[in-house]
């Protein structure tokens, strides 16, 4: 596990700066609602009318004056977008970065096979995404507490744990991409992720544009419609996790033949 610890390592700052930004943007959010509170109705009821603005965030699905209603809106922006992004550029640069950086003769001249190195590289991908997921969620759970709110601890749960399968998804993908990418770079990966979610509003402005939900892994994390079921969408979660797989499939089937220079 030799690579597993390496990939850590050169990891950790990148991790800690990611994982503290989000957490204490999630826990400031949550800290603002018994101030805001009061004043939440009356916007919703102004935003109600802001026609494909409102229905783009789900901010008309949604009661803004609940702590589940205002953290779906505020906070899971935060957490989707910010998690992606972060997802992204873990995954488009872990492969590739071999040739970027010029190692890739030292790794591949010990004996490792390639397929050992995807593994390790795609282990600690996923335990990167697992502990920034978990120490958002105890950062955002404790300010909960913290504020003296009946907490809806299962609808923080639920909306968590679709954003850490959203994280895990776009990390898959990206680490297929890594595979192909001979410099690498940031730009490919972030570009996904914000198209994504930018796919995702526009199938929220109109039905005609609904078949995105499809599409898009930030359509199984809607706030409105997690917190409208209780439950996940498994179709759309069991489709996410196909092209998560994909991803995976490619990184190995290409990083295998592929000539690196």
């Amino acid at each position: 596990m030799t690579i597993f610890r390496h990939e850590l390592r050169q990891g950790r700052a990148a991790l800690t700066v990611w994982t503290a930004a989000l957490g204490s943007l999630l826990a400031a959010c949550v800290f603002l609602f018994p101030e805001m509170k009061e004043q939440m109705d009356a916007v919703g009821s102004s935003f109600a009318s802001m026609g494909s603005f409102t229905a783009a965030f789900g901010m008309d699905r949604l009661e803004l004056g609940t702590l589940s209603g205002f953290y779906a809106v505020e906070c899971g922006s935060i957490l989707g977008l910010g998690g992606a992004l972060f997802a992204s550029l873990l995954g488009i640069s872990a492969l590739a970065k071999e040739e970027r950086g010029r190692t890739a003769e030292f790794l591949l001249t010990h004996p490792v096979s390639r397929a050992r190195v995807v593994t390790e590289k795609l282990a600690a991908l996923l335990a990167q995404l697992t502990a920034a997921d978990l120490i958002i969620l105890g950062l955002a759970l404790l300010a909960a507490a913290l504020i003296g709110e009946d907490a809806p601890w299962k609808e923080l749960l639920l909306l968590h744990g679709a954003n850490y399968l959203l994280h895990v998804e776009l990390g898959c993908v990206c680490f297929g991409l890594s595979a192909c990418l001979r410099r690498g770079g940031a730009g490919p990966g972030m570009g996904l992720a914000a198209g994504m979610y930018f796919l995702d509003l526009l199938a929220n402005m109109t039905d005609r544009a609904g078949f995105l939900k499809a599409v898009t892994p930030f359509g199984y994390c809607d706030g409105a419609d997690i917190l409208a079921a209780g439950a996940l969408d498994t179709g759309r979660v069991a489709l996410g996790a196909l092209f998560a797989c994909a991803g995976v499939g490619a990184a190995y089937g290409r990083y295998r033949r592929k000539d690196i220079r």
